[in-house]
């Protein structure tokens, strides 16, 4: 029997910043995982993962190979090394763009950019995906790999870089204009193609991920619980937004009705005191664990 037909679901988990927010989901899916300061093979209460601490750079292709099943990543690491993986979840965690950046007087110089008398010097922890970008717009560039801190090199040691960024404020910071987006990235659950075809493995990741995706849809949403008056239940249902439909139940005894409803956060505080004025009472804002529709 070969690893890849074993009833043991190999993982990799990212390390760094990313780390601390996957964890979290695991942890909501049931999954715990003791890690030792000095190891990066973390023990998972689900005997069935045997999990790895690697950083995110290295996991695409490690899945791509087989020597994993499955892990954590940025979608543009996964661009970057063209890894021959499954996308399975976007868990939508660290948006960013990766950008293409030039010093803002290149753009206002009279000669305009980019230089035609020299190749450009263009500086990128992303190598695979900075040719391919200067391939397409046909630029004559040299490549600078970076390690970190790529935005420091302009003027002096690049003319444009590659760099990812979540706001603009650290390249505005050291006066550099975005020319272009190569594409926009967040952190994704991804698989290897022979993994998926062991029925067992399928199985295996296909419940993490609803698991995982009914947690996120729930980390979204609060659920809202209250008490209307026969008279003000059209106003009070026309004024909520739902997932499908409220659930509505007759008050035992009273002349009155139970709501529960499912709504985004970011519109709580807007909708109890709109609620309140359409005559809802009593009501009661719960955290929810999962969301599974």
């Amino acid at each position: 029997m070969t690893d890849m037909d074993s009833p043991t679901l190999k993982l990799l988990l990212p390390k760094g910043r990313i780390q601390e927010k996957v964890m979290v989901l695991l942890a909501a899916v049931g999954h715990r995982y003791t890690v030792s300061n000095r190891s990066y093979k973390p023990v998972c209460s689900d005997a069935e993962i045997d999990a790895k601490i690697l950083k995110a750079q290295n996991i695409p292709a490690l899945v791509a190979l087989g020597r994993h099943d499955c892990g954590f990543t940025g979608h543009d690491w996964v661009q970057e090394q063209q890894a021959d993986v499954v996308e399975l979840l976007d868990l939508g965690y660290d948006p960013v763009r990766i950008v293409a950046a030039v010093p803002e007087a290149f753009l206002q110089a009279p000669q305009g950019f980019p230089f035609t008398d020299r190749p450009l010097v263009v500086a990128s922890e992303y190598r695979g995906l900075t040719e391919r970008y200067l391939a397409k717009k046909g630029y004559q560039a040299v490549f600078v790999q970076t390690y970190g801190a790529t935005e420091a090199l302009p003027p002096d040691d690049a003319d444009m870089i590659v760099d990812n960024t979540a706001t603009g404020s650290t390249l505005r910071l050291n006066r550099l204009a975005i020319v272009d987006t190569l594409l926009e990235s967040t952190t994704r659950f991804v698989a290897n193609r022979q993994s998926l075809q062991n029925p067992w493995k399928r199985r295996k990741l296909e419940e993490l991920c609803m698991l995982m995706e009914s947690s996120i849809r729930a980390s979204k949403k609060v659920l809202l619980e209250m008490n209307v008056p026969k008279e003000a239940l059209e106003a009070v249902v026309a004024s909520l937004p739902s997932m499908k439909s409220p659930t509505v139940s007759p008050l035992f005894g009273e002349e009155g009705f139970a709501i529960k409803t499912a709504v985004d956060k970011a519109d709580v505080s807007r909708l109890i005191p709109s609620l309140m004025a359409a005559g809802a009472r009593d009501i009661l804002e719960y955290h929810l664990e999962k969301i599974v529709t």
